[in-house]
Formats: C-alpha cells, sequence, structure tokens
C-alpha cells in the first residue's frame, strides 16, 4: 500500500491522523471493493490527509498516486458551473433567462410523453427552461442510466449517450416540463454551451484560462498529452470471476463538444485546490475565483420544495447501480446540499458530487472540511464502494 501522510497532514490539535483513515482504504482494495484508490482532504489551512492504496492498474506493480490522472467525470459539472457564475459576475450572464436566449437551438428541445411501439411521442414544455435550471437539474433533461425513457428514445433514434462525445445528443428531449422536478442529466453538457456563448471562448480554453489555470490546475485537461496518459487509471470492470479487469474505455478524444457535464480529467491533488477554492469562499492561493456572496449561492437550496430523489433505480446496471443518496437532499448551483447531519460526518448544508466512474467529493463549510475519494470503474456506486467512502469520511472527522 502506498498511504501518504504528509507533514502538515495534521489535525488542529496537532496530533497526527488516525492510521484507521490508511486501514480503510487499504482494506476496501484488499476485500475487492475498489481497484485501487486515492483519499485527500483539506481544511482552511491546507491538506490535512492524503492517502492511496493499490495499483495503478490491476495486475500491474505500479502503484495509484495522488498524482494519477482519472476521469473525473460528473466532478467536471462544478466546475462548468464555476465559469457560468464567473459569467453572471461579470453580468454576461442572467440565470432567470431562458436558455434559449443564449442557445436558440434549446427552442427545439421537447418533453418525451412516452411511446407509440416505437415511435417518441413529443409536445413542447409547458414552459421554458432557464439557465438556473439547467445549474439545478431541475430543466426536465435526464440522462440514460437513470432513466429507462431515454435509454429507450437513444436506442429508438439511433443516438449515442451523452458519452459518445457527439452532438446528436443535443437532440435528446426533457422527460419533464422544466421546474417540477430533480431529474438529473446533461443540463450542464448546455451549459457549457451557454458559457461559450456568453465568453466568446470554447469552454476548453475558458476553464484553462479563468480556473484550472489560475488555481495551479496543471493536470486538468479535458484531453491527456502522452505524459498524462501514461499517469491516467484505466476504467475497471468486473471480470468473469468477479476480479477487477483493466479496459481501454475513455471518453471520445475528438468530441464534437467540450462536455461541461463530464470531459475533464484531473489528479486528486488538482481538483484538492479546486475544493480549496470553494472551502475558502472563491479565493485560494491567492488567486479570486469567485466572489464569496457567489459561492454562498451556490451552497443555498435553489430549488424551493423539490428534493433530490433518496433512491434512484438504475436503468443500465452495466453503468451504475441504484443509487440510495438519502432524504432530504435539494440542489444549489452546481452541487448537491444535504439537510440532515449523519452521525460522525459532514454537516448540513455540506455540498457535494460525483463522477459515474467512482469519484466522490464533498465540502463541508460549517467544520471547515472537504474531502475527496478516488477511484476508477464501472459500475457506478456499487454498494461496497459506498461503504468505503463512508468509512473514509468517519474515519476522517473522528480524527479532526
Amino acid at each position: 500500500m502506498l498511504a501518504v501522510k504528509l507533514a502538515a497532514a495534521i489535525t488542529r490539535e496537532g496530533k497526527p491522523m488516525s492510521s484507521s483513515i490508511d486501514a480503510v482504504l487499504q482494506g476496501a482494495v484488499d476485500a475487492g471493493a475498489v481497484p485501487n484508490v486515492v483519499a485527500m482532504a483539506a481544511d482552511r489551512n491546507g491538506t490535512i490527509y492524503e492517502g492511496a492504496a493499490g495499483p495503478r492498474t490491476v495486475g500491474q506493480g505500479e502503484p495509484v498516486t495522488a498524482d494519477s490522472l482519472f476521469r473525473i467525470a460528473s466532478m467536471t459539472k462544478m466546475v462548468a458551473t464555476v465559469a457560468a457564475l464567473q459569467q453572471l459576475e461579470q453580468g454576461k450572464l442572467d440565470l432567470d433567462a431562458p436558455v434559449e436566449q443564449y442557445c436558440p437551438q434549446f427552442a427545439d428541445v421537447k418533453v418525451l410523453d412516452g411511446f407509440d411501439a416505437d415511435t417518441p411521442r413529443l409536445r413542447a414544455p409547458a414552459t421554458k427552461a432557464t439557465v438556473r435550471q439547467l445549474a439545478t437539474h431541475t430543466s426536465g433533461l435526464s440522462y440514460w442510466f437513470w432513466n429507462a425513457d431515454i435509454v429507450k428514445w437513444e436506442a429508438v433514434t439511433g443516438t449515442s449517450n451523452v458519452l459518445g462525445g457527439k452532438d446528436e445528443i443535443f437532440n435528446a428531449p426533457m422527460i419533464a416540463d422544466p421546474g417540477t422536478k430533480i431529474e438529473y442529466g446533461i443540463n450542464i453538457d448546455w451549459l457549457g454551451k451557454v458559457v461559450e456563448a456568453t465568453s466568446g471562448e470554447s469552454l476548453r480554453d475558458y476553464i484553462e484560462a479563468h480556473i484550472a489555470g489560475p488555481l495551479g490546475m496543471s493536470d486538468t485537461t479535458f484531453l491527456m498529452d502522452e505524459q498524462q496518459r501514461a499517469r491516467s487509471v484505466p476504467i475497471h470492470v468486473p471480470g468473469e470471476d468477479g476480479a477487477w479487469v483493466a479496459t481501454d474505455v475513455d471518453w471520445n478524444q475528438q468530441p464534437d463538444w467540450w462536455a461541461g457535464g463530464h470531459g475533464l480529467y484531473s489528479t486528486p491533488r488538482d481538483y484538492l485546490k479546486f475544493q480549496q477554492m470553494l472551502l475558502g469562499g472563491g479565493t485560494f492561493g491567492g488567486q479570486k475565483i469567485l466572489e464569496p456572496a457567489t459561492v454562498d449561492a451556490a451552497f443555498i437550496n435553489q430549488v424551493g420544495d423539490l428534493e433530490f430523489p433518496a433512491e434512484v433505480k438504475t436503468a443500465d446496471p452495466n453503468s451504475s447501480c441504484d443509487f440510495n443518496a438519502g432524504p432530504g437532499n435539494k440542489w444549489g448551483l452546481g452541487l448537491m446540499i444535504n439537510t440532515q447531519q449523519q452521525p460522525g460526518m459532514r454537516a448540513a448544508g455540506s455540498g457535494t458530487w460525483a463522477g459515474i466512474c467512482n469519484t466522490h467529493f464533498w465540502i463541508d463549510r460549517d467544520t471547515g472540511i472537504t474531502g475527496a475519494t478516488y477511484t476508477q470503474f464501472l459500475p457506478f456506486v456499487t454498494p461496497a464502494s459506498m461503504q468505503m467512502y463512508a468509512d473514509f469520511e468517519k474515519a476522517l472527522y473522528a480524527s479532526l
């Protein structure tokens, strides 16, 4: 096991971090719950924990490290949302404006009301979706792995899912009227297009110039170079005998658009800087990315009485297991917000999200702690990996 506790990795009382955190990571790898794992945590003064267990590629000797590159998938969403919030601060973007004001093609998006045999039944939405609804997953847009109607729509129309990187996905319909439910979907891919329209830059260039570059996130990219790919962690899947097998599954390397919803590769050390920026009210390392009031808004319930479903059933078991988020979760701007605190874990009002290849982060502004775990496999949110994530969080808080 590679488990490195930094010299600075001490609690605010000056005591070393508990070795029980290391044991959580190693135990998960030894039990086959995950093929590998990196975990990170920081407070407002800096990194307080860094640890890793397992090989970068199962069957090979090189260990995974905090400088290994991962497909962070939907952890990209908060980066793209920060880009939109910067445009808001500059007066170039109105969150309550219709999406079609910035992306006229959005006016053609319909609501899927079912099927007549294999023919999709489409209608106009009852209201126009807003930019805020994109940022809060309340526009009505969905993803294939949690919505069977989108699985069928993609099949009968011959449309590849969003990971295919083809523009055709922007023809995908809503599955509910805007503002009527939280439905996780391709909202932030559309939001990335909004950012491109308001900024006049590609999303790739915008994020590099205004977020990743200023924060020193030199290994955060939409396309890895050869040296970065040599440090990257392949996506693993269970083999016929249940053991982990490395694959060559990857994002489209020549995408039609830069995917604000999932497209970034990053390292745990890189993304921790982004987490620390949000924990620090919009500034990290002397670089101001957002105003404190804008960060506050990201952590405030933006969806009223709507709630993220306590349990979401999978529509594609190869991509995702059922997701049990628990009760009382709202949505801020780019973040799921918990309204309840579980014993020994993050405070109520913390923001969180994850990536489909099983990367997770949270930001607890009340306690002043942010943490993350990284592994690289499908399907998403297996019970064993979610137990590891919870055990890491509990061990971390117990060490404070």
